[in-house]
This record gives structure tokens, C-alpha cells and sequence, in this order.
């Protein structure tokens, strides 16, 4: 069981809350928590109301299953301060439904003499669903040592605490199987260490050798062809007619 007052140096990482079950949600809660609120929507308190809108009946206010959520916490940490409380409604609450509220420590860290823890908390219905998440924040004393000097208006004791994160936590070893002892490596003999693997040298790849182009050879120019010139064929004269 906690303290009766919650101090850091008394929480770790991982530890659980008391879960807390809470009574059958009825419609006199319901009436009561509209009340206290100021909130009468029909759809809380109107069975009639409720049914014209096609619900099968009135419905609880998600609001109210973070309510259990913050008595839960509050019931827990006696002596810390609420910095923060969000919430995500997953499920619609119905008359009838039984929720049992669990949490956990999912950090702590502390420095220049302010220490704070971190929470994950949740809802499950009957049939284990869950109906609301939520994280907190809270500040602690470090000790009652720490709270005594705040009392007296002295200094406060300076731990400082690096952050712990459960989703860091290291995981721990699968345990041995029952019935079996574990098994233990092959010893060796004394004065020879055991031989490293030699490793196959990769292939070396290489490289293609360019091919070299043969020049082409330069096109010969033809030869200009000689025409030879025909020989011109001089026509006779006409002769000379000699007068009578």
C-alpha cells in the first residue's frame, strides 16, 4: 500500500494503482450528476427524449467517467498537486455499466527542487472494453524531509532526478525454462582462442577494357577521267568549176 502521503523518492516506474470498481451506473446518478453540473440535456435524463433521437435510452455523460478517473488518482497520490488531466472518451457510457479504473507510473523526473510523477490511467466496462484513457501530471515532495523545509521556508532538497520513461525501460531477459538448466557455452581449452571466420574476400570485379575504334580510312578522291577529244572531221572543199 502508498503512504499516506505520496512522495517521489517512494514511486518507481511501473508501479500500479489500486484499481477502484465502481457501483452500476444508474439513472439517479445520472439525475444527481446533472445537477451538480448544470448540464440537463434530454439525452441524460429524457427516456423519451433519448429514444426519439433512436438511442435505446439515455446515455451518461462522458464527463462522468473522468470523474471516476480523478478520484481515483486523488485517492492515490494524498498530498500532490494536480498539474494536468486529459482525457479521451473511446466508449458511450449506458445505465448499467460497471467501470473499474486502473492506472500506473509511466515517469518521473525531477530538477532545482521540482519533482514530478506522470500517469497513464484508464476505464474498462464490464466486458473489459475500454471506455476512457487519460494522463496525469502530478507534483511531489521529494521526501518528508523536502516537505518539512517548504513548511519552514527553507531551501528546497535538491535531487535531480534524469527522466524516467517506462516506454525506455529496458527489457528484461527471457527467463529459463522450468525443469532445464540454462545453456551454457562450450568451454575452451586454455591457451588457444578460439579462431576467428575468415571471411571470403569479395570478388573483384573488373572493369571492361574499352575498345578501341580503328580510325576508318580516309576516302580516296577519284581521279578526274580524261576525256579525249574527238577528231574533227574537216568536209571537202567543193572544186572550183573551171569557165568555158
Amino acid at each position: 500500500m502508498p503512504p499516506r502521503k505520496l512522495y517521489f523518492e517512494n514511486t518507481r516506474v511501473g508501479d500500479e494503482l489500486p484499481a477502484m470498481a465502481k457501483a452500476p451506473i444508474d439513472r439517479v446518478q445520472l439525475a444527481r450528476y446533472a445537477g451538480a453540473t448544470g448540464d440537463f440535456n434530454p439525452v441524460f435524463v429524457d427516456e423519451v427524449a433519448a429514444r426519439a433521437l433512436g438511442m435505446p435510452s439515455v446515455l451518461a455523460p462522458s464527463s462522468l467517467g473522468m470523474g471516476f478517473l480523478g478520484q481515483l488518482v486523488t485517492d492515490w497520490a494524498r498530498g500532490a498537486q494536480v498539474k494536468r488531466l486529459t482525457v479521451k472518451f473511446i466508449r458511450v457510457l449506458w445505465p448499467g455499466d460497471t467501470l473499474v479504473c486502473k492506472g500506473r507510473v509511466s515517469d518521473r523526473h525531477g530538477q532545482d527542487g521540482r519533482y514530478f510523477i506522470e500517469l497513464d490511467v484508464w476505464a474498462e466496462n464490464q466486458k473489459g472494453e475500454l471506455v476512457v484513457r487519460g494522463a496525469v501530471t502530478l507534483k511531489v515532495f521529494y521526501s518528508v524531509e523536502d516537505e518539512n523545509r517548504f513548511r519552514t521556508g527553507q531551501q528546497p532538497l535538491i535531487v535531480n532526478v534524469p527522466r524516467e520513461s517506462i516506454l525506455a525501460a529496458p527489457a528484461s531477459p527471457p527467463p529459463a525454462a522450468k525443469g532445464k538448466p540454462a545453456a551454457k557455452a562450450p568451454p575452451t581449452k586454455p591457451g588457444k582462442q578460439p579462431k576467428a571466420a575468415k571471411k571470403k574476400p569479395k570478388p573483384v570485379k573488373k572493369k571492361p577494357k574499352p575498345v578501341k575504334k580503328k580510325p576508318m580510312p580516309a576516302k580516296k578522291k577519284p581521279k578526274p577521267v580524261k576525256k579525249k577529244a574527238k577528231p574533227v572531221k574537216k568536209k571537202p572543199k567543193p572544186a572550183k568549176k573551171k569557165k568555158k
